[in-house]
């Protein structure tokens, strides 16, 4: 059974579909990555699974139950989170508490703080800034902490979009391994993503996104061995 269950989604704004009949499953530790070009609709699609944006058509059904509509921050508090583009993280206050506020809808205060131990043992950048200004970080470490807020979320589907944008490679790769790790330890992951290379190293299953539509959904590997789907829908390799 799928614990997360995407049929015929669709979003607009106004006159344009940016997603134009949507299908998406995630199993129970899964990652599934969506990809596509810019302007796809991947991050569209995202924000309406997590209630971010309105669903002009189609379903959202998560762990048995029909979510289609629901406000994001109940979202939040059932465990589809989202570590959104560009971080979104809140500068003016520091590490520890961008990190506290991600666990705002939670009430087991002492879970909470087991957790906020666990995210700087994650990320022991983090630990060593706790008490600095979110928004004196670098970009790597500001992304490890959009990671690390949403995680205080405990969530049971984490949405990511783009979370390599505008990193360089060798951060690219440090987030690779975060998510690689997450993976492991059974975290079900909905990751959008640019980079084809990291994509296809973490990915389970791939939904490929062109102009709103799906028009590959595989597993990863046999992408892997098809170089002209990528080609053809992504213009790379």
């Amino acid at each position: 059974m799928s614990l997360l269950e995407v049929k015929g989604l669709e979003v607009r704004y106004g006159g344009i579909r940016a997603a134009k009949g949507v299908d998406l499953t995630v199993a129970e530790g899964e990652l599934v990555c969506l990809i596509g070009a810019n302007g796809a609709g991947k991050t569209s699609t995202l924000k309406a699974i997590c209630g971010m944006l309105p669903v002009a058509a189609g379903s959202v059904q998560y762990a048995g139950e029909a979510v289609t509509g629901v406000p994001s921050f109940r979202l939040v508090r059932k465990g589809l989170v989202l570590v959104p583009e560009g971080r979104g993280i809140f500068g003016q206050l520091t590490v520890a508490e961008n990190l506290a506020m991600g666990a705002f809808a939670r009430d087991d205060a002492a879970e909470v703080k087991r957790d906020f131990e666990k995210m700087l043992a994650l990320f022991p950048r983090l630990a060593e800034r706790s008490a600095q200004s979110a928004g004196t970080l670098s970009g790597g470490e500001q992304q490890m902490l959009a990671i690390g807020r949403a995680l205080m979320g405990n969530p049971r589907v984490l949405l990511m979009d783009e979370p390599s944008e505008g990193l360089a490679p060798q951060l690219v790769a440090e987030v690779g391994r975060t998510i690689a790790q997450l993976k492991a330890e059974g975290q079900s992951i909905i990751l959008v993503e640019q980079n084809i290379k990291l994509t296809l190293a973490l990915a389970d299953d791939v939904v490929i996104i062109n102009t709103g539509r799906v028009v590959f959904a595989g597993a990863a590997a046999g992408i892997k061995l098809d170089d002209a789907i990528v080609s053809q829908h992504l213009g790379v390799f």
